[in-house]
């Protein structure tokens, strides 16, 4: 029986697989929260702006990281981390393709981005999340995070937590 792994590994944002990962990331997300709000799917000229647009420069060293999962050797997940200041750290664009869910990759993903925000120098990681996406929040609560008071003003964040790192 062969051995399925997950490998975990930094990744240019700007990557054919790093892009491919965040538009299906951002379609999801998008989707969800329009069939919930509004009934319908993410309009596509929206979906294709709001891609371009974030392009996650954020993320980049010397004070952010993206980190790219492998499943088997697909690329299958990623998470991003960007240092805010000289103690806090944010975890955001944590997601798994659907078929992969389930396999222990999420968590390895946070752990990963964890460690890289400690390498960083933050002794805090910070996040935000929405309502709807209850599976994330289990995961946070699961892995040590606590839900807080809100951290900035995003209008779709509904949910704040922090974990110290140290």
């Amino acid at each position: 029986m062969a051995v399925v792994t997950w490998t975990i590994a930094p990744e240019p944002v700007d990557s054919p697989a790093a892009a491919a990962l965040w538009r299906a990331y951002y379609t999801e997300i998008s989707d969800r929260w329009y069939l919930l709000h509004e009934g319908r799917r993410t309009d596509p000229a929206e979906l294709e702006r709001e891609i371009a647009a974030r392009t996650g420069a954020e993320l980049t060293p010397p004070t952010g990281q993206l980190l790219l999962a492998r499943y088997d050797g697909s690329p299958a997940g990623t998470a991003g981390v960007r240092l805010l200041d000289a103690e806090r750290a944010e975890l955001n664009r944590v997601f798994l393709r659907e078929e992969t869910r389930g396999r222990g990759g999420a968590a390895l993903l946070v752990t990963a981005a964890e460690d890289a925000a400690r390498a960083l120098g933050a002794r805090r990681m910070i996040l935000d999340t929405r309502g709807d996406l209850v599976e994330a929040r289990a995961l946070y609560t699961r892995l040590g995070y606590t839900e807080t008071a809100p951290h900035n003003d995003d209008p779709y964040a509904e949910h704040w937590f922090g974990k110290s790192l140290v």
